[in-house]
């Protein structure tokens, strides 16, 4: 359940150490204390045509994405979980369909537009009971010591201004043997792919974004962001060094998106 710690947030390499003075916002270098407010400032500016967006640039197939994600968790009816950087609510939604009435998925973002704007769909769900929303900050998770049976965050994670605190912050909040997944672009393995969709992510997606969304920088911001996150190797290892066993990754379209999925010893 929630404790009493909820405050505000919101990403690696790009992500600084906690001394650090500066870290990145996509390729910018800049002071740290910024990046809170211009990834709110962001996610302000998408947060309207967010959903349809993700579809459109994806050809559908972020939604399939999720469901993978979500089932490689093996969550149980009556579980609890939290959605991390929850946005719109699309792997809560798939969370939900897995906990059952018993269970609860907690949906939790520093970003109040975001929330409201999946609040339609899950109105609409026959989850709507069983989705709690929470407005907090990844990196101070509003949650007590090994209260949660599975921690997820979907394309989330690399906004956070220090990352490795947000990934600690869901192993503390996790019972023994409780599951984290983490879904997150990367780049694709085969050379010819990767060239496709380089392309395709810094010059295709930013001119629709200008058009359709009215921001081209919001999506010259999201290729940038992918390229500065840790390769899945990387990732695993972060994972397992914070004390994450059975920890493995599927890549996905190519390599396109990972999931890791990894278990609280």
């Amino acid at each position: 359940m929630p404790s009493e710690r909820s405050t505000a947030t919101v990403s690696k390499a790009q992500h600084p150490s906690q001394e650090s003075h500066t870290t990145h916002f996509g390729f910018l270098h800049i002071p740290v204390e910024q990046k809170v407010n211009l990834v709110r400032r962001h996610f302000n500016t998408v947060a309207y045509r967010y959903d349809f967006m993700n579809t459109l640039l994806s050809f559908g197939i972020h939604y399939a994405w999720k469901q993978t994600a979500v089932d490689l968790m093996h969550l149980k009816p009556g579980d609890q979980v939290i959605d991390v950087c929850g946005g719109t609510a699309d792997l809560a939604l798939n969370a939900a369909n897995k906990v059952g009435p018993a269970g609860k998925v907690f949906l939790y973002d520093i970003n109040w537009a975001m929330m409201v704007t999946g609040k339609p769909k899950v109105n609409a769900s026959p989850f709507s009971e069983n989705i709690v929303y929470v407005q907090g900050d990844a990196e101070k998770i509003s949650f007590a010591d090994n209260s949660l049976d599975g921690a997820m965050v979907g394309f989330g994670i690399r906004n956070l201004t220090h990352m490795e605190q947000g990934f600690r912050e869901m192993h503390r909040v996790l019972k023994p043997g409780g599951k984290i997944m983490c879904l997150e672009f990367s780049e694709p393995t085969p050379p010819w792919f990767k060239a496709l969709y380089d392309f395709y992510s810094f010059h295709i997606m930013p001119a629709v974004g200008k058009v359709l969304a009215g921001s081209r920088h919001a999506y010259t911001y999201l290729p940038e962001s992918i390229r500065l996150f840790p390769g899945p190797e990387e990732l695993k290892s972060m994972l397992e060094a914070m004390g994450f066993c059975q920890v493995f990754y599927q890549r996905l379209s190519r390599g396109i998106s990972v999931v890791h999925v990894g278990t609280k010893g």
